[in-house]
C-alpha cells in the first residue's frame, strides 16, 4: 500500500474514533441531565415551550429598539401587511441561528417578496443585547436574502425585559435563561401575524416549507396578496393547529370533484339539446319545401 494511502486511512480512522469519543461524550451529558430528573425533562425545560394561542393579539404599542436604536412599535412595522415573527437571541450559539437560516431559507423559495408583499420582524428575547448586533443580523440575512426592498421589511428589534416578557407572552412563546450555562433554553419556530397583529399560524422547528409558508401569509392577508393559484391551493389545503402544517383536505376535494360532476351532465345535456334541436331544424325546412 501507498504511504499516502496509508496516511490517509489513519487519518479517516483518527477522525472516526474523535467522532466517536464527542458523541459519547454528549450521550453521557444528556444521560446525567436525565439522570438528575427522573421525569425525563431537565429542570430547566420544564417551562419551555411554544404553545398555540392563535388568534391572539400581539401587543401593538409597546417600544422596541430597531437597528438603528430607534423606538419602534408593532402597529407601525405591520404597516397592514401580514407579517412572520420570530423570537431569537442574537448571541444564540445555536439554535438561534438554525431558525433564522431556515426562514431565510423558506421565504427565499416564496414568490411573495419582503418588504413589498409581507414583513418579518426578528426580535431579541436577551434584554442586554443592543441595536449594533441587530443591526449586523439585519444586513448579514437581507444580504443573503438578496432581493430589492428586504432592508426596509426584515425588522431586528431588541428590547427590555418587560416588553419582551408581554410579547412573548402573547404569543405562547415560553423560555428561560440558564445561569449555568449563561444561555436562554426556548422553542423554536416561527408565526405568522395578521396585519391586524393577531397570531394566524405556527410553524415548528427548524425547517418550514415554504408552500407552507406561502399559505400562511396568503391566508393571514385574507386573499390581499398571492396570486389564483394560491387561492386554489388555500381550497385544497388545510392548517392543521397539532402539526403546524397544510395537509391535503380531502373534504374540499370530494365538494370539487362532486360540483365538477355536475357541471359535466349539465354540459353534456346541453350539448345533446343542441346537438338535436339543429338536427331537426334542416328536416322541417326540407318538409315545407316539399
Amino acid at each position: 500500500m501507498r504511504p499516502s494511502v496509508q496516511i490517509k486511512m489513519r487519518c479517516a480512522v483518527f477522525c472516526a474514533l474523535l467522532a466517536g469519543i464527542v458523541f459519547s461524550a454528549g450521550m453521557l451529558r444528556a444521560q446525567d441531565l436525565f439522570v438528575q430528573n427522573p421525569g425525563g425533562k431537565p429542570e430547566v425545560l420544564k417551562n419551555v415551550g411554544l404553545d398555540q394561542k392563535l388568534n391572539s393579539q400581539v401587543p401593538l404599542d409597546i417600544n422596541f429598539r430597531d437597528e438603528h436604536g430607534g423606538s419602534v412599535t408593532f402597529r407601525q412595522l405591520l404597516q397592514n401587511k401580514p407579517a412572520i415573527l420570530t423570537l431569537v437571541y442574537y448571541k444564540c450559539p445555536m439554535l438561534c441561528t438554525e431558525v433564522l437560516n431556515a426562514t431565510l431559507n423558506s421565504l427565499k423559495e416564496v414568490p411573495l417578496e419582503i418588504g413589498k408583499d409581507f414583513n418579518v420582524i426578528t426580535v431579541s428575547i436577551d434584554p442586554s443585547e443592543k441595536p449594533m448586533l441587530a443591526e449586523a443580523k439585519q444586513i448579514m440575512y437581507t444580504g443573503l436574502y438578496g432581493r430589492p426592498g428586504a432592508v426596509h421589511g426584515w425588522h431586528f428589534l431588541t428590547g427590555d425585559e418587560p416588553q419582551i416578557r408581554e410579547l412573548a407572552a402573547a404569543v405562547g412563546f415560553r423560555f428561560v435563561y440558564d445561569k449555568d450555562s449563561s444561555q436562554f433554553a426556548h422553542a423554536s419556530g416561527i408565526m405568522v401575524l395578521t396585519p391586524e397583529g393577531r397570531v394566524s399560524r405556527y410553524f415548528y422547528g427548524i425547517s418550514y416549507s415554504p408552500r407552507d409558508v406561502r399559505l400562511g401569509l396568503v391566508e393571514a392577508s385574507e386573499g390581499r396578496i398571492g396570486s389564483a393559484v394560491d387561492a386554489i391551493l388555500l381550497f385544497c389545503f388545510h392548517y392543521d393547529p397539532q402539526t403546524g402544517k397544510y395537509s391535503v383536505f380531502i373534504t374540499n376535494f370530494v365538494r370539487a370533484a362532486g360540483v365538477l360532476t355536475v357541471l359535466l351532465i349539465a354540459l353534456t345535456i346541453m350539448f345533446f339539446l343542441r346537438r338535436e334541436k339543429y338536427s331537426v331544424a334542416p328536416a322541417s325546412a326540407h318538409r315545407r319545401a316539399l
